[in-house]
């Protein structure tokens, strides 16, 4: 019974063929517009923020009474990796970051079962408590940014233009949320002197609740006739500002005006959470955040129409700058890879051409848009958008996808060139390589394989790797059997010399490869020998490599992080960046920088590491001018901070790429006692220090703020009726005031806030001079009823599951790679570890721990892609000695890899590492072909001497072909800062295995199997 022969059914069907030849075209071009366009990949983020207030307790009744309580009862989340939290006076965050193997699609019924337990645990929690808050949106990516700016107008009516805007852009399809930022709300404060008021004999906290009690919003009944219902309406709103002003106070038989007796104004909060300036000056900005099926370069066309629109109308002395611009981002980066694809494009035909002569490239040269069209199709189907990832998979994939074709084509080639027709040629080439290319195909999506299967977040973010690149493979091998024997019986021509299968293979490059095979065979053992030294070699020379998570992003922002010692206001916040700014206004190369006082930027790139707002941090975004620029200005700049703020807190780094990560060293030490903690930490920081290859050593806690004990005698305060709780009612009006009211108008509710003036709330002596009103109605100085003394407390307590814990961090310089220092580090650690205390540990963290997690779960998964390589060796070899033979191929590639990465002095790291992966898939594709092949031969009754020769001869040109397209399509590739580490590995590895493959592999056959050179007559 003949064996099915796909070629030949193609080539007896020619217009179907031709027609699913034009449809995939098609609908191939079609599927690329749909396409979305993005920056970066999407990826999970597996993190809840909880954020809690209960005003009044300190940083460590936060972190005892609500964070610890809170983070014991989420121990049992399903999906739970650790929770971490920091507690400060009156507030807290807890942080629940849940394992890297948990599926998508679990997150949203993990969040609802936290949720949940929080409902469960409020009534248990501290009475005045507010919240929990959550946000289960941690990372929600805001790709447009814009700022609007006036010399003349105030935040008000900046905030009123923006917010006009807001509406128009919201009727944009694909825009899923606009958040405003550094809108300074409306207050009406009402400022009063203590001593004047207690001259007077008013009560601040009583005359609070006279205005509350006039303005407040009650029902005031109904009145029900035979025939309608009638409600009651009583005045005493507030209906403007001077109505507030003009409001009667009664005291000791007396009436005064309220404007008269204090300041009543209408103002912005104060002092102010966050702020937001462009280049210096004051702004308000609108942060735009699309859907997960946007194609962001058609919503960036949609955004400028309407801003356009929008600046068209504004009124004079408004400008919008934009801050940050994802689709216009989305564009280049999607333009710069499909050039590299163009260019990957060009260079595959010239092997081809250059190999093959035209009409034989010209085959292959069709083929290629028709994979492209199908791999297209498939990503459409599959929903794989067009990103950083999976462009450079078509690009890996584009040195891949010709393999199956060049290697019918030239068989093809070789047939016609013997003198068969060109139906018999295509038929001959599917029965001889069909199946080899098949099961080639198949292990080289499989070396992929561990990409796909990873659970981690680098995983995540590197899939469509695995997936793109097994398309386009697949599609190449039906292109090969089906399309390419078409194009080949209508390109290719015949040759009717009928020239002898010898001459083809006995003259030009086979003679004198053959003489270099036939050596290699004679000297054998010598081979293997060089070979395996080689590759110990190299194993050895690869410790030498520098090794690094993920390359830095090549995009033209840079981030500064601005940390002023905690318990620091925001004003003095203000004051630093100010000074910053001053700065990098004379800073050439420079094109804008954008402020945020007291929080951080909107995460307008998907792996920022974010921190969460605090009156004494503030980040800066630094756009230059280009990658150029950015190294100047960053050189530049680190120097400046490092000469002239070495005791401020300032970090400036480029963004990343993968999973954010932050500080690339970490070390987190955990235990009971914070103070010891504190020790500990410190020797790990002068650890670091002393490496002499760090800088930015730190804590993430320690620094302890100043208060003031206000310790009541309450003997003496009972005797003039005052409670403990009285006193801290007062003592808030006085300093930071208290919310009465709210002034309603129109749409906005403005809340009206009592505190004392200016002078006294900032005046460091004001709480001795205090006057706090008593039940007789007289004032007592405050120093009569209580002792008023300095003291220190905890700024700020970090937990992890429920435990204290000390971060330090540490930058590396720009020549040198942290997995370096950690190695440098690892003894001094080691024995700081060895004197722990029981109960205390010390963590990795940084980019060793998620360069661990990511490799570990590939690693995780290598048994199983081994399993699948090695059934699907045998299924096409069936032979074990012969599958051994193969594998034992696959790691020379380390011999090119560690030999380009040293000589190019390119860092290893995850990407990198796929890049491995996948190559002993290339190498053992090519290895099964040549097996395959002195197993065809043996059987038409060649001699095993001959087999091996002669297989080794005919499968070199395709073998070297394929290999050169693969390798040559690496070129734009290695200018990515992004791809270039896996485009050398691929290049160097595949070099020198494809020539070992070879040399090696008939050498290593003929040990294995005793073949020697036959003696001749």
């Amino acid at each position: 019974m003949n064996q099915f022969n796909l070629s030949e059914w193609a080539l007896r069907r020619k217009s179907l063929v031709l027609y699913f030849l034009l449809a995939l075209l098609i609908s191939g071009f079609y599927a690329y517009t749909r396409l979305p366009q993005k920056e970066d990949p999407d990826f999970t983020f597996k993190v809840m923020t909880i954020k809690v207030q209960w005003p009044g307790a300190t940083a460590q009744e936060m972190a005892q009474q609500v964070t610890e309580k809170i983070e014991l009862k989420l121990q049992d989340t399903p999906w739970l990796e650790t929770t971490g939290s920091y507690s400060k006076a009156g507030e807290a965050v807890i942080f629940v970051n849940l394992k890297d193997s948990m599926p998508a699609s679990e997150l949203e019924p993990t969040w609802s079962n936290v949720r949940k337990k929080l409902a469960d645990l409020r009534p248990r929690l501290p009475e005045g408590m507010i919240g929990p808050f959550v946000n289960d949106e941690f990372g929600e990516t805001f790709g447009s940014i814009y700022a609007f700016t006036s010399k003349t107008l105030d935040n008000s009516e900046l905030a009123r233009q923006a917010s006009l805007a807001r509406q128009a852009l919201l009727g944009i399809r694909h825009i899923r949320k606009i958040k405003p930022i550094g809108v300074q709300y409306e207050r009406i404060y009402i400022e009063f002197s203590n001593e004047k008021l207690a001259s007077l004999g008013i009560d601040p906290l009583t005359l609070a609740s006279l205005l509350k009690a006039r303005n407040a919003m009650q029902p005031s009944g109904e009145i029900d006739t035979q025939f309608n219902r009638i409600r009651m309406r009583v005045s005493g709103d507030f209906e403007s500002l001077k109505s507030i002003q003009d409001i009667e106070v009664h005291a000791e038989g007396k009436s005064y005006r309220l404007g008269d007796i204090s300041h009543v104004y209408m103002g912005h909060v104060d002092p102010p959470n966050s702020m937001m300036r462009y280049d210096g000056q004051n702004a308000v900005g609108l942060a735009i955040s699309s859907t997960k099926d946007a194609n962001l370069i058609e919503v960036g066309k949609d955004i400028d129409r309407v801003m356009n629109q929008i600046r068209a109308h504004l009124p004079a002395g408004i400008e919008i700058h934009r801050v940050a611009d994802q689709p216009e981002v989305v564009k280049k980066s999607v333009g710069e890879f499909m050039k590299s694809l163009v260019e990957a494009l060009v260079i595959v035909l010239a092997v081809g051409f250059a190999s093959l002569k035209l009409r034989a490239g010209l085959v292959v040269a069709f083929s290629i848009p028709v994979v492209l069209a199908g791999t297209f199709l498939f990503m459409d189907l599959f929903g794989i958008d067009l990103q950083r990832v999976s462009l450079g998979a078509l690009i890996i994939a584009l040195g891949l996808l010709v393999d199956d074709a060049m290697i019918a084509v030239e068989m093809m080639k070789v047939k016609l060139e013997e003198g068969w027709s060109r139906a018999r040629a295509a038929t001959f080439a599917y029965k001889s390589t069909a199946f080899p290319m098949l099961s080639g195909t198949l292990i080289t999506a499989a070396a992929f394989l561990p990409v796909g299967l990873a659970k981690s977040e680098a995983g995540e973010y590197t899939i469509s790797i695995c997936i793109v690149v097994t398309i386009a493979l697949l599609v190449s091998w039906f292109v090969a059997v089906i399309f390419t024997p078409y194009l080949g019986d209508k390109l290719l021509e015949e040759n009717h010399i009928h020239a002898p299968r010898e001459d083809v293979y006995q003259r030009g490059f086979y003679v004198r490869f053959r003489k270099l095979v036939v050596w290699c065979l004679d000297h054998k053992k010598a081979v293997v020998a060089a070979t395996f030294v080689a590759f110990v070699l190299s194993v050895l020379g690869f410790s030498k490599v520098q090794q690094e998570f993920f390359p830095p992003s090549e995009r033209p922002e840079l981030l500064m992080d601005i940390w002023l010692p905690e318990g620091m206001t925001i004003a003095a916040t203000d004051k630093m960046v100010r000074e910053v700014e001053r700065r990098l206004s004379a800073e050439q190369g420079v094109k804008s920088y954008t402020s945020y006082v007291g929080r951080n930027t909107p995460r307008f790139y998907l792996p920022l590491d974010l921190g969460l707002p605090s009156p004494n941090y503030a980040q800066v975004v630094i756009q230059t001018q280009n990658i150029e620029m950015r190294e100047k200005v960053l050189k530049h700049v680190r120097k400046v901070l490092e000469t002239e703020y070495p005791e401020y807190g300032i970090r400036i780094a480029r963004l990343e790429n993968g999973p954010p990560v932050g500080y690339p060293l970490q070390y987190r030490v955990i235990g009971e006692n914070l103070y010891k903690l504190r020790e500990i930490a410190g020797k790990i920081a002068d650890l670091l220090k002393a490496s002499g290859h760090t800088k930015n050593v730190s804590f993430d806690s320690g620094e302890d703020i100043k208060i003031y004990n206000v310790e009541v005698d309450q003997g003496k305060a009972r005797q003039f009726g005052i409670s403990s709780r009285n006193i801290s009612r007062q003592l808030q009006m006085l300093t930071s005031g208290i919310t009465i009211s709210n002034f309603r108008q129109g749409r906005k509710s403005i809340g009206i806030i009592m505190r004392a003036d200016q002078a006294e709330r900032s005046d460091i002596d004001f709480p001795n001079r205090m006057k706090i009103y008593a039940n007789d109605g007289k004032f007592v100085p405050l120093s009569e009823v209580a002792t008023v003394s300095d003291d220190l407390e905890e700024g700020i307590v970090y937990h992890q599951n429920g435990l204290p814990v000390v971060t330090v961090r540490a930058d590396v310089p720009d020549d040198f790679m942290a997995e370096n220092v950690n190695m440098q580090i690892s003894s001094g650690l080691a024995a700081i570890r060895a004197k722990l205390p029981e109960g205390y540990s010390i963590e990795v963290g940084g980019a060793a721990d998620d360069s661990g997690r990511a490799q570990d779960s590939i690693l995780a998964v290598l048994p199983l892609t081994a399993f699948l390589i090695v059934t699907l060796l045998m299924i096409q070899l069936r032979s074990l000695n012969l599958v051994a033979i193969v594998l034992l191929t696959a790691p020379l590639g380390i011999i090119g890899v560690t030999s380009a990465l040293l000589l190019f002095r390119v860092p290893f790291g995850f990407v990198s590492m796929l890049g491995m992966i996948s190559l002993a898939g290339m190498i053992m594709r090519n290895s099964v072909i040549l097996v395959d092949q002195i197993g065809q031969d043996l059987k038409e009754g060649l001699t095993p001497w001959d087999s091996v020769v002669e297989s080794t001869v005919r499968r070199a040109r395709p073998i070297l072909l394929t290999a050169s397209a693969a390798i040559l399509a690496m070129i734009p590739l290695a200018r990515s800062g992004f791809w270039g580490p896996m485009a050398v590995v691929i290049m160097g590895g595949l070099l020198v295995a494809t020539l070992l493959t070879l040399l090696f592999l008939p050498a290593l056959y003929c040990c294995w199997f005793s073949i020697n050179r036959p003696e001749r007559s």
